[in-house]
């Protein structure tokens, strides 16, 4: 990509982040760590890497995303109201009784949502079934699905990955979001799911392991995931719980805590202060 290229999504991973912090704060709950974490992933996904279109939403030929760690939904609404898939004032309904913005996502409410999620382990499940689907019906998308490192401790996860080396899912691609932390504490110490990558190759995986807030290693494996046949892709991607907002980096008391008044005007400050040295 070019430099302008790179900057413009730098730019909209941190507006991406600002929708994050109105959405927890009007909200008075939600789970800001994992869904800052993941900015920069989804980011790439919807301004650079798939086949949505906000004007149609339903095309039976575009890309599918799962976000299979569905308390993550504030970075996907974020992202989706960017987009130009619902008005961004909607971001500040987030959890409230009446929005189509509710803690996790759900399919039959939210514009773009590709599929409700939010008991951990299942969303993968569901991304490999229409992956799955799709070469069935001969369709041109990819299916692309996001899990906690946390998340992947659940048995479900594994049955999943077996069923998609099992029918050669060369068009599905399985992100991790390995930020080391999940709500107990370190998953190295809750239950190590390590070493990740080795574990996924042994499950007929192709794999690649990038730092998953450097959009040029994300391009890399989106492109190395593309030419990859008759096998599931996943990317294993180191990142930074909170990433953006110095006070909720790398700490676990951010997994599901929303910012009071005080915290939300520091943490608005400086992504405003970041935007402002972009643009």
């Amino acid at each position: 990509m070019t430099a302008t290229e790179k900057k413009q999504l730098m730019i909209t991973a941190c507006k991406v982040r600002m929708g994050i912090i109105e959405g927890t704060h009007a909200a008075k709950s939600g789970h800001p760590g994992g869904s800052l974490s993941a900015a920069d992933l989804i980011t790439y996904l919807y301004f650079r890497q798939m086949k949505v279109d906000p004007q149609n939403p339903h095309n039976e030929n575009r890309d599918r995303f799962v976000l299979s760690k569905g308390h993550a939904a504030p970075a996907l609404y974020a992202a989706l109201a960017e987009k130009g898939f619902f008005p961004a004032s909607e971001l500040l309904t987030l959890r409230h009784i009446g929005s189509i913005l509710q803690g996790h996502p759900n399919m039959n409410e939210t514009p773009g949502v590709d599929m409700s999620t939010g008991s951990l382990g299942q969303g993968v499940s569901a991304a490999a079934g229409m992956a799955l689907a799709a070469k069935y019906m001969k369709k041109d998308c990819r299916v692309y699905a996001l899990l906690g490192d946390g998340e992947i401790e659940e048995g479900q996860v594994w049955e999943a990955f077996m069923f998609s080396s099992h029918y050669k899912l060369d068009n599905l691609c399985v992100i991790i979001d390995n930020n080391g932390l999940q709500i107990d504490g370190p998953v190295s110490e809750v239950m190590s799911p390590y070493p990740i990558a080795e574990k996924l190759r042994a499950f007929g995986f192709e794999t690649a392991e990038i730092d998953g807030h450097d959009f040029d290693a994300i391009e890399e494996a989106f492109k190395k995931a593309e030419g990859v046949k008759d096998k599931p892709f996943a990317i294993i991607m180191t990142t930074v719980k909170g990433k953006g907002v110095s006070f909720m980096e790398n700490q676990v008391g951010w997994h599901g805590k929303a910012p009071n008044d005080e915290e939300y005007a520091q943490a608005m400050a400086e992504l405003k202060a970041r935007l402002a040295e972009m643009e």
